[in-house]
């Protein structure tokens, strides 16, 4: 199996490489110029059927104008009788209408109503109801063929190439037929028309096809720029994982422009992970360090005197499990961190109805700590939507007020207002214990940062309560503040952006048609 995945990797690799941008050139110029040539023969062939129309109507037009100086004639047709009624400039003496007799310089229309229509490439011929030729203008290049009405169409031998029209001649006294009258037109103007045309289109397909060329190439070329940034970009980070390389954003507001704003947007994701990987390893090494140091040391203690002195063993064991159990804190912790991190693609169309869950957080905490005063001032009125999951908003009001009751002295008493302003929604968290200095306001957000290390530890904490608050609320467009004067206390202030009840519906309609369970789950408190 891995040797046929391996020759079918060798294969694509081997295959020749055909540059993306020549494809969309060639595809592009090509259909160009196939629309241009489309374009060309509708046209071509349009004047052509136009012109072939023309033509069959002057025959038409011809052939009735012969037959209407023809029809006065009460009998069979004859050359006597054809001659002065086509025409009167040759003199009696010459006969010059008679089958296979030329004469270049006479014309049979020297009539107006007939010379309208004369043209140097027409040949009329008339003859008898028995066949016979009576009148021929020019050489004739037909059989004759009979045709009681009038008939025009194209005909193509050796010696012709054009279109005739044939009808019978009746007398108007007798309502006989006296004869017929042939006209062909062998389109001298036509054909030369069409291979001017033709000669043309050849020119101009010519330049086209260059034109269209150039035209895809350039097209290609340009919308294969940022596809190129793209690759670069790629090589740049696949040369240096951790780069900060991203592309270039383009003025153009269309599919590529949003293609590499997602793409940037990805790689930011990427390099949070790979950052907040790294932060992991680092700081559960640096955590892990020395509790694992602990165990280590009891658990020598124990090889060496703990077998034989239970007063030892007994000292040893509650030690490796009280480091035991904060390290699993700590593990669980970091593990909430990290999830933290990714709220904003996991839970995006979490919505919660904050009121109560803030309210039940209170009433939760007052029962643990009966000893301190928490009371909630609660001026929310109705519902109030906010965009977030809603055991995510319960942990962040846990760690708040559980760092308040750890961080006070002798005053017990921690105060939680919830309001509404400017469509958001404040939340405070008010102590009267220590209070932080302003240089480390700034900086109790940070991982396992911790303003006294001692009385963390001894209270419990690993310095990642905070962090992991921040970065929730942080994920779901919110803020998190912290106002503190030393001795006083401190107040932590959230603010979340409200929604409205058209949408919190949206986002749970989205919920479900995503099937996303938890957080359909967030809104099982309060429907909506």
């Amino acid at each position: 199996m891995d040797g046929t995945h391996e020759d079918q990797s060798s294969s694509a690799k081997s295959r020749r490489f055909i540059s993306l941008r020549w494809r969309w050139a060639a595809t592009v110029g090509f259909g160009i110029f196939l629309t241009f040539l489309v374009f060309a023969i509708i046209i071509y062939g349009v004047m052509r059927q136009t012109l072939v129309t023309q033509e069959k109507n002057t025959v038409t037009d011809t052939v009735n104008a012969v037959r209407a100086r023809l029809t006065p004639v009460a009998e069979n047709l004859t050359v006597s009788a054809v001659r002065p009624l086509l025409d009167t400039s040759i003199s009696q003496g010459e006969d010059m209408y008679l089958p296979n007799q030329r004469r270049s310089n006479i014309s049979i229309f020297s009539d107006t109503t007939i010379q309208k229509m004369s043209r140097a490439d027409f040949n009329v011929s008339v003859y008898d109801r028995s066949g016979k030729l009576l009148f021929n203008s020019r050489p004739n290049p037909l059989k004759f063929q009979r045709s009681e009405r009038l008939a025009v169409k194209s005909e193509r031998n050796t010696k012709f190439d054009g279109i005739v029209g044939r009808a019978a001649v009746i007398s108007d006294g007798t309502g006989r037929r006296i004869g017929y009258v042939q006209v062909a037109d062998g389109m001298t103007a036509f054909h030369h028309t069409m291979d001017t045309i033709t000669d043309t289109i050849y020119m101009i397909s010519i330049a086209a096809l260059l034109i269209s060329a150039m035209v895809g190439f350039w097209l290609a070329n340009r919308f294969l720029r940022p596809i190129k940034r793209i690759t670069t970009t790629i090589d740049a980070i696949n040369g240096e994982p951790e780069s900060d390389a991203r592309i270039e954003q383009i003025a153009s507001n269309d599919e590529l422009s949003h293609l590499i704003s997602e793409f940037n947007a990805m790689l930011d994701r990427m390099q949070r992970y790979i950052d907040q990987q790294t932060d992991f390893v680092g700081d559960v090494s640096h955590e892990l360090r020395t509790p694992v140091a602990v165990l280590e040391g009891h658990l020598q203690l124990l090889n060496r005197w703990g077998k034989d002195d239970p007063e030892v063993l007994d000292e040893s064991l509650k030690a490796s499990l009280q480091e035991v159990a904060r390290m699993k804190s700590l593990i669980q912790e970091m593990l909430d961190l990290t999830r933290a991190d990714q709220v904003d693609t996991q839970f995006a169309n979490a919505v919660t109805d904050a009121q109560p869950v803030i309210a039940q957080v209170v009433d939760d905490m007052q029962m643990i700590h009966p000893d301190f005063a928490i009371t909630l001032e609660d001026d929310l009125k109705g519902k109030n939507w906010v965009q977030i999951y809603r055991n995510h908003l319960e942990q962040v009001m846990i760690i708040l007020v559980d760092n308040a009751v750890k961080y006070s002295k002798q005053r017990k008493e921690v105060h939680v207002s919830v309001a509404t302003s400017h469509n958001e929604l404040d939340i405070a968290v008010q102590d009267f214990g220590e209070g932080i200095s302003p240089e480390n306001v700034a900086r109790v957000f940070n991982r396992f940062y911790r303003v006294d290390k001692a009385r963390s530890r001894e209270k419990g904490g690993n310095g990642l309560g905070l962090a992991i608050a921040k970065q929730l609320i942080d994920g779901y467009g919110g803020s998190l503040s912290l106002d503190s004067v030393v001795g006083s206390g401190s107040v932590f202030r959230i603010a979340l952006p409200l929604l409205t009840d058209a949408q919190a519906q949206a986002f749970r309609d989205a919920a479900a048609q995503d099937g996303d369970g938890a957080t359909s789950d967030s809104l099982s408190g309060s429907q909506l």
